[in-house]
């Protein structure tokens, strides 16, 4: 089976960038959106979490390509960019009309979910300037050619802002292979997204088209099944068994159908309830399969970010150390370490994560 092969890092200005809409996150606290007096704010986003990770926790040099309406509520998703580390330099702004009737930036209200109440999120994307994006746009040979970067990451999300961001989403990863970037796609089907545009039927079509241009393929079990139309046999609602011989199958029914995929990887979350969840992964690599450490009944404060904390940690392992055995553990450590702090992005250390991967346990450190 074919293996990752990575540009050298020396012909290469960044080591991951990121295609995908960053919003601002409201976030009511304790309490609840509808009965909310007062919010924190982050910034968040699907594909972006992913690179915030790689560079905040794991020291990778990090760009994300994104576009803003200018103005206040633009900078100051912005600064929370800069204070991630992530590079600003590859985001498009758009000039803003004043009230926003043609441009806006889009945010999203998320509450955290507590026991018998999940979380829940009401987000405000209409008109956004990422929605909006079209091919042509972005200097893609500017981008992948002249800065160089060795992993480029988008997703579902993104693919589902409107019939152009499908376009470019593709247009994008067209443009790593032309430079031999390695490509990675969160599947993240949200059919909320999906709903008004043709809802799990075109997300199949739009999602079929990209995966031929992937070589890393991260989603969960319903991900693969809603947007790519591959079934995981012997999974219920809440995957409150783990049918390991069903996703045997589901893999090597992707790999066929889609022979670019150089690696497969899927979460794998049984909901015991909005605090307490049992956590594990699965990565296909080389042909073989490798399970993360399985964590039953792990805490959760914010489960809002986690599946993309695992896609970096298992891109950063992908990339380190080409060992799917490692790199699902570093993903499924970051993934459980995101969700015990408030918050779309990771606030974990890679010390924090070589401890968990290391078998290390809770206790204070002093």
């Amino acid at each position: 089976m074919e293996s990752i092969k990575l540009r050298p890092k020396e012909e290469c200005m960044w080591d991951a960038a990121s295609l995908g809409e960053i919003m601002l996150r409201l976030d009511p606290g304790d309490g609840r959106i509808h009965t909310a007096r007062e919010f924190k704010v982050w910034e968040g986003g699907g594909e972006y979490n992913v690179v915030r990770g790689l560079r905040r926790c794991f020291g990778l040099k990090t760009t994300t390509v994104t576009a803003f309406a200018d103005n206040p509520v633009g900078r100051l998703v912005e600064d929370f960019i800069l204070q991630g580390g992530v590079d600003v330099s590859n985001i498009l702004w758009r000039k803003f009309d004043g009230i926003g009737r043609e441009v806006r930036n889009g945010l999203n209200f998320v509450e955290r979910g507590f026991g018998c109440r999940g979380a829940r999120s009401c987000a405000d994307r209409g008109l956004t300037a990422i929605s909006q994006l079209k091919v042509g746009e972005i200097d893609w040979d500017d981008i992948f050619g002249r800065q160089g970067v060795r992993w480029f990451h988008t997703g579902g999300i993104f693919a589902a802002l409107s019939e152009t961001t499908a376009e470019v989403c593709i247009e994008a990863l067209k443009a790593a292979k032309k430079y031999g970037t390695i490509t990675s796609y969160d599947l993240n089907y949200r059919a909320s997204l999906w709903k008004s545009i043709g809802g799990k039927e075109k997300a199949q079509q739009v999602n079929k088209e990209i995966a031929k241009y992937v070589d890393v393929m991260i989603g969960n079990e319903e991900d693969f099944t809603a947007a790519l139309g591959i079934e995981v046999e012997g999974v219920d609602e809440n995957l409150t068994t783990l049918p390991v011989e069903g996703f045997k199958k589901m893999i090597e029914k992707a790999v066929s159908i889609y022979p670019n995929f150089k690696a497969l990887a899927t979460t794998l979350r049984s909901v015991k309830s909005a605090t307490v969840n049992d956590w594990s992964a699965i990565c296909w690599y080389k042909g073989e399969l490798h399970m993360s450490e399985a964590r039953a009944g792990l805490e959760i404060f914010d489960r809002v970010g986690g599946g993309d904390s695992f896609a970096s940690g298992l891109i950063y392992g992908l990339m380190t150390f080409d060992d799917a055995a490692k790199a699902v553990n570093y993903g499924a450590a970051h993934g459980a370490f995101a969700m015990t702090t408030p918050g779309d992005t990771s606030m974990a250390t890679k010390a924090d994560i070589e401890k968990m991967v290391g078998g290390g346990g809770a206790r204070v450190d002093r």
